[in-house]
């Protein structure tokens, strides 16, 4: 059983879990700490200092992100003395900041915004700052996301989410004082690094430094599980105008707890993509194809089709579902053992792949069966 620890927080009486930190015990009694740096899912590194706290009977301030709580700890989050030092901190990072917010992509959801809301700045002040940063290349190579240096704030969020949770490894803080950023190695661009893709960086990144190529926002969600292999990840389909505009990872999944690879995370448009084949197509040449209606052109823009075709004198005939179930069976049963082979599709569950190969082992009689993702 985890022991609960007491402490004081604000004067408010607070009992956190054992190990816990002050900003996540703080967190979940409802008092507000600013952090720039901190994210729950990797490991934290104090690197803003925004949450930095006065704890009674110690001679500094400590970061609340790294400082774990103990019984009878006396913890105060804002007074005088530490709003003025993250004004200091929130001015500094603001000095090199790219001030574009309107047309940023990151507008209404950027916790730097929120902390000018939280913090404020005194701007007298503030318009003493030299613009010391230099403007740097954007990086627009990668063919899901964009990397603007001039909007990273250091945090090194997508590095630590880079190193453990995608095992990558592809980025790193390089270099040192103003010239300090994000790099790949050899300072590639994306494209040409190990990066895979994933989008995880630009998930957790707090800032407008990583944005998806295509910015949109949903007006409904559907909670669905992604058909791309069979492992089951759960995640959310953006929907907007009767399109899926983007997918997010379902945090509460056992499967996935949120995460998602590139195909899961941006492979999404072939649902809507007009060379989707939606139906089965068979060459034939025997009573079920009686023409009902003829189509030149199946992959036609603007087509529908809503039935499955079979192919005759190089033109596909409408025939029912019925139909082609019964043609489709009544064919392998003219097939058996080495005369036939299978191959099965990894957007097929393990259920589905089992009772594939269960089917073509016992009932078609071969072990003549493949799939699609074997290594």
């Amino acid at each position: 059983m985890t022991k609960h620890v007491p402490l004081t927080i604000n004067g408010v009486e607070v009992r956190a879990p054992e190990g816990t930190t002050i900003l996540t015990a703080a967190q979940d009694a409802g008092i507000y700490i600013p952090t720039l740096c901190h994210c729950p899912d990797v490991s934290s590194q104090g690197v803003c200092r925004l949450c930095l706290v006065k704890i009674e009977k110690r001679r500094r301030l400590e970061p609340s992100c790294r400082t774990l709580v103990e019984e009878g700890m006396v913890v105060v989050t804002d007074d005088a003395e530490i709003e003025q030092l993250r004004q200091v901190i929130l001015e500094l990072i603001l000095s090199d900041h790219d001030f574009n917010c309107l047309l940023c992509p990151k507008s209404g959801n950027c916790r730097l915004q929120e902390l000018v809301t939280h913090i404020d700045y005194n701007e007298r002040r503030f318009n003493r700052f030299e613009h010391v940063a230099k403007e740097l290349p954007i990086d627009t190579s990668n063919p899901f996301f964009n990397f603007n240096p001039n909007k990273c704030i250091h945090c090194t969020i997508c590095v630590r989410t880079c190193n453990e949770i995608s095992g990558t490894h592809a980025i790193d803080m390089a270099h040192r004082g103003y010239d300090l950023k994000v790099s790949t190695f050899a300072n590639k661009p994306l494209k040409e690094s190990v990066c895979v893709s994933c989008g995880e960086c630009v998930e957790r990144c707090p800032v407008g430094a990583l944005t998806p190529k295509k910015v949109e926002h949903p007006t409904r969600e559907v909670k669905t599980t992604c058909t791309h292999c069979g492992v089951g990840c759960g995640l959310y389909l953006g929907i907007r105008g009767g399109a899926i505009i983007r997918a997010r990872g379902d945090r509460e999944n056992p499967v996935n707890q949120g995460n998602l690879c590139v195909r899961g995370r941006y492979g999404h448009e072939f649902v809507d993509c007009h060379e989707r084949l939606s139906f089965p197509l068979v060459r034939a040449y025997d009573e079920y194809a009686q023409a009902s209606s003829i189509v030149d052109e199946v992959t036609e823009k603007g087509k529908p089709v809503t039935a499955p075709l079979v192919k005759r004198e190089g033109k596909f005939v409408e025939i029912t579902w019925d139909q082609a179930i019964k043609y489709v069976a009544s064919t392998l049963s003219h097939y058996k053992g080495d005369q036939f082979s299978a191959i099965s599709s990894a957007k097929c569950t393990n259920e589905e792949n089992y009772l594939f190969q269960k089917f073509v082992r016992v009932v078609m009689g071969t072990n003549n069966i493949d799939h699609c993702a074997r290594l």
